[in-house]
């Protein structure tokens, strides 16, 4: 009781605490800064959502921002993404590499001759006809609709059944987008190519069948059937149809087999492992091959010089050529994946511990059912060196 009245009678003797004052243009300064403090910062948050929500990149780019707080997330603990959110991902950016690379199109389509607009015209190039789809990884390819046609199954596009077609050279429009002249072989394509600089490459003639695909009619009662997955390389851009690698494979299987055989060459420019995947399951149930090739290049894991400097995606590639190689496994169909040599790794410093070498380390694969023909392609170019 006595501590509690000496309290109380102390706080009463105390001398009033001092406040500082503030005169009054001081207070008002203060507040018209923290007012525009304020204003700038609404302003530039108003700035970045509008830029957000009206351009193609930015509604992109804000599209992306839950995805990447998750993935964020899951690193930090240590849990795998599902495949659902790496396909939506996928399918946003390759649907805005289309988006930019339709106003790039345009605004070169508009800019040159009228005798480059009418040899696109031509070859099915022209804007809101061209094929514009995603391939190479992750690139936007433009390919001419008189050639190729889309594909909402897997493969992004193919080739159109029964055409006869033609690769020019020379042609160096820059239009910000990957173009690709592999035009009609008919009578019109002279006329298309007068006032530019076209040159058709003579030797690249190349027909389809009714299955879309390059090489003879298919035959699904042959003995011996085999099913080539992969890209240019395969597809055998540039070269004549008796020169493609599967026909040449096909071949040389009955002549040293002396047996019936059929080969699908599903080869396409541009493709990857996802691709070769469902190209495999667009004609597996149909052809019941005998045997599968799964051709592989670098560029299948991005872009092709840095991932032989050990910079690509193994992880998508690995994805995808696990699926291929677990759809063989089940249907008990053997596979032999074949890396296509790196030029570079040929003529010079082979560097093969990335490509091909990490393609044996990430795929689940038996030492059989893997081939680098590296060394047969450098003693070949020996041969001809010597020669």
């Amino acid at each position: 009781m006595k501590r509690s009245f000496w309290r109380r009678f102390l706080s009463l003797s105390r001398p009033p605490a001092l406040r500082q004052t503030v005169f009054d243009f001081v207070t008002k300064r203060e507040r018209r800064e923290r007012g525009f403090k304020w204003s700038i910062l609404v302003a530039t948050v108003a700035a970045i959502a509008l830029c957000l929500g009206l351009t193609p990149r930015g509604r992109y780019v804000a599209a992306g921002i839950p995805d990447e707080a998750r993935l964020v997330a899951r690193e930090i603990l240590s849990l795998p993404t599902p495949r659902e959110e790496t396909d939506a991902a996928w399918k946003r950016f390759r649907e805005q590499g289309i988006a930019e690379s339709r106003r790039a199109h345009e605004q070169m389509y508009a800019e040159i001759s009228p005798d480059y607009q009418r040899l696109i015209r031509y070859a099915g190039l022209e804007p809101g006809r061209g094929i514009l789809r995603w391939g190479n990884y992750d690139r936007t390819l433009l390919l001419p609709a008189t050639i190729f046609e889309p594909d909402d199954t897997g493969r992004s596009y193919r080739f159109k059944p029964n055409t006869h077609s033609i690769w020019l050279r020379q042609l160096t429009l820059k239009s910000g987008v990957l173009m690709f002249f592999q035009v009609p072989d008919g009578p019109g394509l002279a006329e298309a190519l007068h006032g530019t600089t076209g040159i058709p490459v003579e030797t690249s003639r190349q027909s389809t069948n009714s299955w879309g695909l390059r090489g003879p009619e298919p035959d699904p009662k042959a003995p011996l059937r085999g099913i080539v997955l992969g890209d240019s390389f395969m597809q055998g851009m540039f070269v004549d149809d008796d020169h493609a690698p599967p026909e040449c494979l096909h071949r040389y299987l009955e002549e040293h087999y002396h047996v019936k055989t059929s080969v699908l060459n599903t080869g396409c420019l541009g493709y990857s492992p996802e691709q070769y995947h469902a190209s495999l399951l667009a004609f597996a149930d149909r052809f019941h091959p005998s045997f599968i090739v799964e051709s592989i290049f670098a560029n299948d894991f991005g872009d092709a010089f840095e991932v032989v400097q050990g910079k690509g995606d193994w992880g998508e590639g690995k994805y995808w050529m696990d699926q291929t190689a677990e759809y063989c496994r089940t249907h008990q169909i053997p596979l032999l994946v074949v890396a296509a040599p790196f030029e570079s790794g040929m003529l010079g410093h082979r560097k093969a511990g990335f490509y091909p070498g990490q393609i044996t380390n990430v795929v689940d694969l038996s030492s059989i059912s893997f081939l680098d023909p590296c060394d047969d392609f450098i003693n070949a170019h020996l041969e001809l060196v010597t020669d």
